[in-house]
């Protein structure tokens, strides 16, 4: 056996008898401090050794029956042998960062260029997130730009959602997950991709041949002939499969190609008769090699693709899990750590946790990386698209760790955790730890608010448990929550199915689970079909781009150019020419016009045809250019004069102004930013731009609205630095010393090896593709023009300078002129004037308001005789009508008063029709009439439906609105005749 002893202040392992086995207290626990363990040897020495074993971690804190309790997975002990002494150097093999840079330096020794993960916010529009290795490179795979290099490998980091429910259920399930990548555009294909695979995972990896089995699909004789007679894999640990499982398709059209898998056996002794690959319970694939020869018709029919492509992708934390040899991917030095912080402020011992517990810990630490890594790249909480999917992450874990009895600091226990995952960042993405505080600061802000959310989901759900109670009484049924209303419960409010049913035995109710399982059905079918495939298809552009080359922009130097047609395009199909009238979008060899990028708009101008005698003349208006299938710059335009052909010579021509104005609101922009984080706080980022000719909008994150000292201050300093008439300087660098140097990325923007870095010196440092000024001078004068919230954490500027700022002072100086006509003042008076025009028609109003109500107290004076009694035991006084046109407020008066005329017991229902289009409702119930069980607030609901609307309010008095005033009388009718009913039962 062998005991952990501390040797100068370090883990070993030392053999000792049996009889003595004893564990110290080890400073740490092996999976929570990873660079000392698989510095020392520790990690990889007792994985090897105790599978299934023992791994000995920290004591818990004593705090109650779950605290002091030794951290033991295993009670079977196996001794240790020669064998698994492994020499010291390759103990930090198995670590995650280890397997992370060993698969790229594999691939990058031969010869394939190393591509920095891509962000999780996908180029691709049809796509949320990128939830694939292969998405970066789609439009290579799609032939709509250029490979700039033949092979390519990458760590990219993925989320994906539509398992959320499996997450920390099975051993395999995340969120967030790294996809370690080898990829040929055109170059090596299957023999190749086969072959390094199997050396990868046997040789670099070590892993034992006779635990690995291949999937192949079933037609693939090819892939099947590598692996047997060229890998030497046994024939029955080859098995064909069927094109659900081995027949990747990218969608109902487009590239596909059979695909080939390799799994780890955990359990080999179970044999090779009647294996299924998918028994999750004894095999993981890990390694999947995609082999892109194929495009798919409408028709059905398969054609060979152009350039056969190799897309592979081995799941970093599965990878993790066999190396480490741990029973599932949380307890991975990738995510334990997380598990454990979690555990930690729970005051639980992970190990000795039940499934229940644990799946709630393997949540968090799941949640909590995919959360930390979106909010990086800069999506926010929200309602809607991206920001959902992390809100909806994060009400996951809030609800997790509140039903662990984790408190936190301040009430929220995110950040806490968060520094755990920002700490395990390093080799994931350099930029979260930068990002650090602003990720905290927008957890902490979340999770308070979702904690009020979630106490108001248990007073809806206290409200749901009566109503439930109550229906069941007056029909003699089992009370019953429905499934809709459970899952109203669990995905608007965070309530987790288990606390609702929890709750509602209690009181005797039962949940509908089958309609909540249709519910949830239902939302994962719909998130499936939206956010979890890669859609590819071979269009036009794919042929376009054998015949067009990327254009040479030199928009940067000059503003005008003899260029050549290339292409012509008319409603997206290629034509041979374009005469007068027509759109057209031009495609030329090189070009002065700025595409629209990097929040510029593209530039405006003009496309100039001239020749001899027997040559047309022509005239293209440019109103816009774009960039598509890479660097191709379509001009978007119209033929003002005459006919546009292939393959004329023209003169394009920027509209000087234009571009001028453009640039004095990109540059500054670049100040607005660096003004942000001077004055407001170094935490800020782009969140979004837009650069126009007539302003500029800047979008960044912030939790606060700007006060007017602030912008006066933002506005100032930046005035200061266009005075101080700075020259800028651009440069083109590798991006690797942009960022040592300084310059911050902008949002959105992807970047190639080389960049452009545009500096004002002393003020700002830039990486953008955009035109800018030469000098600050040019920009004359900035001035901001509106401040505002635009989404929970992100706040947006508008701004002018330049000749824009001109024009929005003329515009305004004119409005001033018009104002002080119509109110025959100065200008320096008007605001005084206009004060006392607010005075004088808010009197008016409130006058008219009172005559309202004195004709609303007058008409039902008049109707009060109508009134009619009901009841034997008791008589009620019962009336409703209408009151023609009387408005909203009026009509509550009017029930109020005669609800005190007619006295208790006593119940009013009145209608009206104030507006065109508008119907107002309202009922008034004296205590007794409550006190028979009648309420105003659910009485009047179904009586607006009627109207087109809905209402509701206390059981003495309830309000309702609707649309449709021709149905008003139908539901008065209905409403006496409903009230009637009832009040009769009630008071006989």
């Amino acid at each position: 056996m062998a005991a952990l002893n501390l040797v100068n202040g370090r883990q070993s392992l030392v053999p000792f008898p049996a009889s003595t086995m004893l564990f110290p207290r080890p400073p740490s626990s092996p999976l929570s401090n990873y660079s000392f363990a698989t510095s020392s040897g520790f990690l990889s020495r007792t994985l090897a050794l105790f599978s299934p074993g023992i791994l000995v971690c920290r004591n818990s804190s004593s705090r109650g029956a779950r605290g002091n309790q030794s951290r033991i997975r295993s009670a079977s002990v196996q001794r240790v042998t020669d064998e698994l002494v492994e020499d010291e150097s390759k103990d930090s093999l198995v670590s995650g960062d280890s397997i992370r840079q060993r698969f790229l330096d594999f691939y990058a020794s031969r010869g394939h260029k190393i591509i920095p993960s891509a962000s999780l916010v996908p180029d691709d529009p049809t796509v949320l997130l990128t939830i694939a290795g292969m998405l970066p490179f789609k439009p290579i795979f799609l032939g709509k730009i250029p490979r700039q290099v033949p092979r390519a490998t990458t760590a990219q980091r993925c989320i994906r959602t539509n398992d959320i429910e499996n997450v920390g259920r099975t051993a395999r399930h995340h969120t967030f997950f790294e996809m370690l990548g080898n990829f040929s555009f055109g170059d090596y294909f299957k023999k190749e991709a086969i072959q390094w695979s199997w050396e990868l995972s046997t040789k670099e990896f070590g892993l034992p041949s006779e635990r690995l089995w291949i999937s192949v699909y079933e037609d693939d004789d090819e892939a099947f002939e590598i692996w047997h007679n060229e890998v030497g894999v046994p024939v029955e640990h080859i098995k064909r499969m069927g094109e659900e499982d081995n027949f990747w398709m990218s969608g109902a059209t487009g590239p596909c190609g059979p695909c080939s898998e390799i799994y780890y056996d955990f359990h080999p002794e179970r044999g090779t008769a009647d294996v299924d690959l998918g028994d999750d319970t004894r095999f993981i694939e890990f390694y999947n090699l995609v082999f892109m020869e194929y495009n798919k018709k409408d028709d059905g029919t398969l054609e060979p693709l152009k350039q056969k492509n190799i897309d592979t992708g081995l799941g970093l934390e599965r990878m993790a899990r066999i190396l480490q040899k741990v029973p599932n991917n949380y307890e991975t030095d990738l995510i334990y750590p997380i598990v454990e912080k979690a555990s930690a402020l729970a005051n639980i011992s992970y190990p000795l946790a039940d499934e229940q517990t644990k799946l709630k810990l393997k949540v968090v630490g799941d949640h909590l990386r995919a959360i930390v890594y979106l909010v990086s790249d800069g999506v926010l909480p929200s309602n809607i698209g991206r920001g959902y999917v992390v809100r909806r992450l994060i009400r996951r874990v809030v609800r997790a760790g509140r039903s662990l009895g984790i408190k936190g600091v301040e009430g929220a226990f995110l950040p806490i955790i968060a520094e755990k995952v920002i700490e395990l960042s390093t080799h994931i993405d350099s930029d979260v730890k930068i990002k650090a505080p602003r990720i905290l600061e927008e957890l902490k802000k979340e999770e308070l608010n979702f904690v009020q959310t979630l106490e108001r989901g248990e007073t809806l759900l206290e409200k749901m448990l009566a109503d439930a109670l109550s229906n069941a009484e007056k029909s003699g049924t089992v009370p019953c929550l429905s499934g809709k209303e459970a899952f109203l419960l669990y995905d608007t409010f965070g309530f987790p199915v288990e606390l609702t049913t929890e709750i509602a035995e209690e009181q005797g109710v039962t949940v509908d689970m089958n309609g909540f399982d249709i519910e949830m059905e239902n939302q994962r079918r719909l998130s499936r079909a939206a956010h979890n495939v890669v859609k590819l298809a071979v269009e036009d552009g794919a042929d376009l781009m054998d015949n067009i080359n990327e254009t040479e922009f030199v928009g940067y130097d000059t503003l005008s150019t003899q260029a050549v047609v290339e292409s012509l395009m008319v409603n997206g199909s290629p034509v041979i020419q374009v005469s007068e009238g027509n759109d057209v979008e031009v495609l030329l060899n090189r070009t002065p016009f700025y595409a629209e990028s990097g929040g510029q708009i593209g530039d405006h101008g003009f496309l100039y045809v001239t020749g001899g005698e027997k040559q047309q003349t022509a005239v293209v208006e440019i109103k816009d250019v774009q960039k598509s299938l890479g660097d191709i710059f379509v001009h978007k335009g119209t033929i003002k004069e005459g006919v546009l052909e292939v393959g004329r010579e023209v003169k394009a021509a920027v509209d000087a102004k234009l571009r001028q104005r453009a640039k004095v609101h990109h540059t500054a922009t670049h100040l607005l930013q660096s003004a942000l984080k001077k004055l407001i706080s170094q935490e800020i980022s782009q969140a979004g731009s837009l650069v126009a000719f007539d302003r500029l909008r800047f979008d960044f994150n912030y939790g606060h609205a700007l006060t007017d000292t602030q912008l006066e201050e933002i506005e100032r300093l930046i005035n200061d630095w266009i005075e101080a008439s700075t020259f800028l300087k651009t440069e083109v660098m590798p991006l690797k010393d942009a960022k040592e140097a300084g310059a911050i990325a902008m949002f959105g923007e992807k970047y190639g090896e080389q960049v452009r870095v545009v500096e004002v010196p002393g003020v700002s440092m830039e990486l953008c593709g955009g035109t800018h000024v030469s000098n600050t001078s040019e920009i004359r004068v900035f001035k901001i023009i509106s401040e505002q919230g635009i989404a929970s954490g992100v706040r947006r500027i508008e701004a002018v300078a330049g000749e824009a700022f001109i024009e929005y002072i003329n515009v305004r100086e004119s409005q001033m002129k018009n104002l002080c006509s119509m109110l025959k003042v100065k200008a320096e008076e008007v605001t005084t004037r206009v004060e006392k025009l607010v005075d004088e028609l808010r009197m008016s109003r409130n006058e008219v308001a009172n005559l309202c109500t004195k004709a609303a107290v007058y008409k039902a004076l008049m109707i009060a005789n109508k009134a009619f009694e009901v009841g034997t035991s008791q008589k009620i006084r019962v009336l409703v009508e209408s009151l023609d046109d009387v408005d909203a407020d009026s009509l509550k008066v009017a029930a109020e008063h005669l609800t005190e005329t007619l006295q208790d017991p006593a119940a009013v229902i009145l209608g009206s029709c104030p507006d065109e289009g508008k119907v107002s409702l309202v009922a008034a119930f004296t205590p007794a009439v409550v006190d028979l069980g009648v309420q105003a607030g659910k009485f009047i609901g179904p009586i607006a439906k009627m109207c087109g609307g809905g209402g509701g309010g206390k059981p003495n008095f309830a309000q309702a609105g609707g649309r449709r005033p021709e149905n008003l009388p139908s539901a008065l009718e209905k409403a006496r005749e409903d009230i009637v009913s009832i009040l009769s039962e009630k008071a006989s």
